[in-house]
C-alpha cells in the first residue's frame, strides 16, 4: 500500500517538472526570435584608395565666363541637293557590276552593264529606218530624173520627196531612242553601259550581279552623293528649341576623332515635332574635310547668348573611359572618387572646360590617367 503511494507521488512530481519546463520555453521571446541578418555593404567601384596620396597632386578647378550651351547628338547624312540617282531606261538583266557601295566614282565611269531586249529592238528599228531612208532617197533621185524628161508628173515627184522626208524623221527618232537608252549607232548590240552621271561616292546600291533592272519602274541601281558638304541631323527637344536659330554656328565633335572640332551652320529648324519624342529635326550644314562618313554619330553644341560661369581643369585631369569623361576628386582618408563630367571645349594653357559634374574651386587630380593605371594594378 505504501509502495503504491510512493509511485503516485513520483509520477506527479515528474509531470510537474515537465509542465514547468514547457511553460518556461514557450514564454521565452529569445527562443522564438529569428537570427539577426548581417548587412554587407557593396564596394563602390568609383572609389580608389591609395597608400601615398601625395603622389597624385591635385589642383582647384578654375572659373571662367562662358555662354549657355545646348549639346545634342546627331548623325551624318548626305546633302540631298548633292545626291543624284543612277537610272537605267533600258530594262534587262545585269551581266557585269563594276562599282560597289562606298566606292568613289568619276563622271562617265561605267558602273554596270545590262543585257537589254529594249536596246536590241532599238538597234533593229534604227537599221530599218536607215534602209528605208536610203530607198526613199534613191526614189527621189529617179523621180527627179524622170520628171526632168517629162516621164512623170510633178505630183509623183512630190510624193517621192515626201517619203524621203518621213524616212529622215524615222532615222532621227530611232537614233535618239538609242541615245536615250544608253546605246550608240556606232556600236550595235544588246549590251547597255550604265555610267555615272556625276562624280562622288556611291551611298546606295540596289542591284546585284544577274539581277534585273526594270527601268524607271524599279529602284535606282545606285545613288551617288557628293560628300564634300554634308548634313548633320539632330533631334532637339521642344523645351530647347529656343536655343537654336537659323544661321547660328554649331560645333561638331566626332566620336571617332574626339580631338577634332568642326564648325557648321544651322540651315533648317524643323517645323513639325515628333509626337513620340517631342523633338524637332535641326539640320546643320558642314564642310567635310574627309573625316565625316554617312551614318557617323556626332555631338553638336549650340552656343546661346546667356552668360554663365563654368569650371576649367587641366586637360590631363580628364579621363576618357567607356565613351565617357571622368575626373578624380579627393574624398579624404587616402581615397579618391571618380566623378563623371561633361567636357566642353578647349581653353588656353592646355585647359579643358567642364560643362557639368565639377564646380569652380573643387579639387581634382591633375593626372587622372596615372591614378587610373595605379588603381588597376
Amino acid at each position: 500500500m505504501r509502495g503504491n503511494r510512493f509511485g503516485a507521488a513520483m509520477l506527479a512530481l515528474a509531470c510537474s517538472v515537465w509542465w514547468s519546463g514547457c511553460s518556461e520555453s514557450k514564454g521565452d521571446p529569445k527562443g522564438e526570435a529569428p537570427p539577426q541578418v548581417a548587412v554587407e555593404h557593396e564596394e563602390d567601384v568609383n572609389v580608389v584608395q591609395v597608400e601615398h596620396p601625395e603622389q597624385f597632386p591635385v589642383v582647384a578647378a578654375t572659373a571662367h565666363p562662358a555662354t549657355t550651351q545646348l549639346m545634342t547628338t546627331g548623325t551624318v547624312s548626305p546633302d540631298v541637293t548633292r545626291t543624284v540617282p543612277v537610272i537605267s531606261l533600258a530594262a534587262g538583266r545585269v551581266v557585269d557590276i563594276r562599282a560597289r557601295l562606298g566606292d568613289t566614282v568619276k563622271k562617265g565611269q561605267v558602273l554596270l552593264r545590262v543585257h537589254s531586249a529594249d536596246m536590241a529592238g532599238a538597234h533593229a528599228d534604227y537599221r530599218k529606218a536607215v534602209t528605208d531612208e536610203q530607198l526613199a532617197r534613191t526614189q527621189v533621185e529617179r523621180s527627179q530624173l524622170l520628171y526632168d524628161k517629162g516621164a512623170v508628173s510633178l505630183n509623183d515627184l512630190q510624193v517621192a520627196q515626201d517619203a524621203e522626208e518621213k524616212a529622215k524623221v524615222d532615222v532621227e527618232n530611232t537614233s535618239e531612242r538609242l541615245r536615250v537608252l544608253g546605246g550608240s549607232v556606232d556600236h550595235p548590240g544588246a549590251i547597255v553601259d550604265i555610267v555615272a552621271p556625276v562624280s562622288g561616292v556611291i551611298t546606295d546600291q540596289q542591284v546585284a550581279t544577274a539581277g534585273g533592272v526594270q527601268g524607271l519602274n524599279s529602284p535606282n541601281p545606285f545613288t551617288i552623293s557628293d560628300l564634300s558638304s554634308v548634313w548633320i541631323l539632330c533631334d532637339v527637344y521642344e523645351n530647347d528649341l529656343v536655343s537654336v536659330h537659323m544661321g547660328d554656328p554649331a560645333e561638331i565633335r566626332l566620336n571617332a576623332y574626339p580631338d577634332k572640332v568642326l564648325t557648321g551652320h544651322i540651315s533648317n529648324v524643323g517645323s513639325v515635332l515628333d509626337p513620340n519624342t517631342r523633338s524637332a529635326k535641326v539640320r546643320i550644314e558642314v564642310r567635310n574635310p574627309g573625316l565625316l562618313r554617312v551614318g557617323m554619330f556626332v555631338t553638336a553644341t549650340f552656343h546661346g547668348t546667356k552668360k554663365e560661369t563654368r569650371a576649367g581643369v587641366p586637360a590631363s585631369a580628364i579621363l576618357h573611359l567607356h565613351d565617357r569623361d571622368w575626373v578624380y576628386v579627393p574624398v579624404g582618408d587616402k581615397k579618391f572618387r571618380r566623378v563623371e563630367v561633361a567636357a566642353g571645349g578647349g581653353l588656353p594653357n592646355n585647359q579643358q572646360e567642364i560643362v557639368s559634374g565639377v564646380q569652380a574651386g573643387q579639387a581634382v587630380v591633375v593626372n587622372a590617367l596615372v591614378l587610373q593605371n595605379t588603381a588597376e594594378q
